[in-house]
């Protein structure tokens, strides 16, 4: 999760006019297939909602009102279509005095089994990552309190570890920067395989140290950028029955989360899955939309090549805002423009194979 309050981040590429009239491709087809779009014009609207339906594998709450944030989004499945929403938390540290983990809306996601579900360790399991790389201490104590928390968090009933970070800029969460390949991140990967539970990674890619973008600022955020993606790499080498999500895909605040990029690592790491996430507010670099609200030819190409490897994750908030900032909206104007056999798989079938008994029945049962 990142969004810059009070400024814009990155390049715009989708300009005001098209953030108020987005292009939506009728259900059931598919882009460059369908001779009449069904334009969105009208302000106010209602947003349209997916062809097919989707498990937002990806979203926020608001810390404060759990029970709010909960109820929010059980009344959104209907009105987007979606068969679950999956809560992230947001990867934080020990000195952010606004940090929380898992139990604070565990039990508010539990009275809803089949419609949502929870993920953990961003605020405690990440916080343990980033001290360990400020004390340089990993050893084996650290790596007995990091194993135990996990554990008990899977006890708690979460299905993943996240949403970690590895690069993070300042947003809602203090700047964090951590080895992919740091020995915790490791520990995490052999805990993921041995529950058979995914790993949720939010990491700007950084292919070479570099200094910070010019239009992010410094402090709060590093100077200069550390590489990170030859140690994610070794990350997704390092245990191949650990499943790993590289979050927000289409949020690119370093121009180097490339096309070019997520082919080479999809092709080299059976083990490596992304989540869509357009978000108009604040599109960054590397946008899979165009102003005109169509996906770009070379990102249908990548999604259409690796119909198993991408899941929904727009990073939706619940309560959802009063503005236009509805993020899933985006991110379903380029999941319409699949082809359905591609909706399909992105949609669902993903996810259940990605967390398994934990949704797979749910989804089932959806679908029927």
């Amino acid at each position: 999760m990142m969004r810059m309050p009070g400024r814009r981040v990155g390049i715009l590429s989708i300009p005001a006019l098209a953030i108020a009239t987005l292009v939506f491709i009728t259900h059931g087809s598919v882009l460059g297939q369908s001779s009449s779009p069904a334009l969105k014009t009208a302000a106010g609207a209602e947003p349209v909602p997916a062809a097919t339906p989707f498990v937002e594998e990806h979203a926020h709450f608001d810390e404060k009102d759990p029970a709010g944030s909960v109820r929010a989004a059980v009344a959104a499945l209907g009105r987007q279509k979606a068969a679950m929403i999956l809560f992230q938390i947001s990867p934080d540290t020990f000195d952010h005095p606004g940090r929380y983990d898992s139990e604070i809306i565990l039990a508010e996601v539990k009275k809803h089994p089949g419609k949502l579900a929870l993920t953990g360790g961003g605020g405690s399991l990440n916080a343990m990552i980033m001290q360990a790389v400020s004390t340089g201490d990993a050893g084996p104590e650290v790596q007995k309190k990091f194993k135990a928390r996990a554990e008990e968090l899977l006890r708690k009933g979460v299905i993943g570890f996240g949403e970690m970070t590895a690069e993070h800029f300042d947003g809602f969460t203090p700047y964090q920067s951590a080895p992919p390949d740091h020995p915790l991140f490791l520990l995490l990967s052999d805990l993921a395989a041995g529950h058979s539970v995914p790993i949720d990674i939010h990491m700007e890619a950084v292919p070479q140290d570099m200094a910070l973008p010019a239009d992010l600022k410094s402090p709060p955020n590093a100077a200069r950028l550390h590489a990170n993606i030859a140690a994610f790499e070794r990350l997704l080498a390092h245990n191949p029955r650990a499943n790993v999500i590289w979050a927000h895909l289409g949020s690119d605040f370093t121009g180097f989360r490339t096309v070019e990029l997520d082919r080479r690592l999809l092709q080299a790491h059976p083990n490596l899955y992304m989540e869509i996430k357009t978000d108009p507010q604040a599109p960054g670099k590397n946008y899979p939309l165009g102003n005109d609200g169509r996906i770009k030819a070379d990102w249908l190409k990548l999604l259409t090549d690796f119909p198993d490897r991408f899941v929904i994750g727009s990073d939706q908030h619940y309560p959802e805002p009063k503005d236009a900032d509805k993020r899933w909206q985006e991110t379903i104007l380029l999941f319409n423009q699949l082809p359905a056999e591609v909706r399909k798989k992105i949609g669902t079938e993903n996810v259940a194979h990605l967390y398994g008994n934990s949704v797979a029945p749910f989804l089932r049962a959806a679908k029927n």
